[in-house]
């Protein structure tokens, strides 16, 4: 009789075993969240133990069943647990809401002080004038700069030097490199003051010509000018202008 009673204990116990397996499915299952970074997401089965990790975009695979609880843990998300019904197991992708871990400062207090700067510290005087790196070359060679000795005569070498820049051509050499710097300069300040989008959609120019537009718009003073004072809408006005021009100037040229 005990016998039989261990038997049948046996045998129920392996029914219950096999009944618990054969509930046990794969979830497929995805992160969504606004952390910046979806990707070696923990995922852990508290009862089962089995773990994975989320691929690219937070997608992951593991075998669950409805019951199971399952943890995320990152540090970029805030640990959260989730128990899984029936529901869940019918879907072909459960989507998993995580939120993201944001460090936030209490305050931030910006203090511009306008009063400070290298003139009112006497770092500089207030008249003095800012030269670019070309001018500054230009400058040296053409004996601006030169500053004469102690007892106010000028160095023999040093007061021939501009007399020899301009005789080998290199004063006239700077001068150019002084104006493709200005031309730099200001393709540097179009670009950053205009999208490509304006070029194309708004002035109707191809993309393939908008960098040749560029290089002609430049050339214009007006333009210079309304660009070096950030007047955005002097600067329209001119570039509507110059377009016009510019596409008629294609239009002959492809003739």
């Amino acid at each position: 009789m005990k016998y039989a009673i261990l038997i049948l204990i046996i045998v129920l116990a392996t029914n219950l075993l096999s009944a618990q397996e054969s509930n046990v499915r794969e979830i497929k299952g995805k992160v969504v969240s606004e952390a910046p970074e979806l990707e070696n997401i923990y995922v852990i089965n508290l009862k089962t133990e089995i773990t994975s990790t989320t691929e690219k975009g937070g997608y992951f695979r593991l075998q669950a069943a409805v019951g199971d609880t399952l943890m995320f843990s990152a540090i970029q998300i805030k640990g959260h647990k989730i128990v899984l019904t029936e529901k869940d197991f019918a879907k072909d992708l459960v989507l998993f809401p995580l939120d993201p871990v944001i460090n936030r400062l209490d305050e931030v207090i910006v203090k511009q002080y306008k009063n400070i700067n290298a003139v009112s510290l006497g770092i500089i005087a207030m008249d003095t004038k800012h030269y670019t790196p070309a001018e500054r070359k230009l400058r040296a060679a053409s004996g601006a700069d030169l500053k004469g000795n102690e007892d106010g005569t000028m160095g023999a070498s040093a007061s021939l030097d501009p007399i020899f820049n301009w005789m080998s051509g290199r004063t006239a050499m700077l001068k150019k490199e002084l104006e493709v710097e200005k031309k730099e300069t200001l393709l540097e300040k179009l670009e950053n003051q205009f999208a490509l989008d304006y070029f194309i959609y708004k002035l109707k120019i191809p993309k393939e010509y908008v960098k040749g537009f560029w290089y002609y718009a430049v050339e214009e003073s007006r333009l210079a000018t309304a660009l070096n004072t950030k007047n955005k809408a002097m600067a329209s006005f001119v570039l509507a202008e110059l377009s016009t021009n510019y596409l008629e100037l294609q239009k002959c040229g492809n003739k």
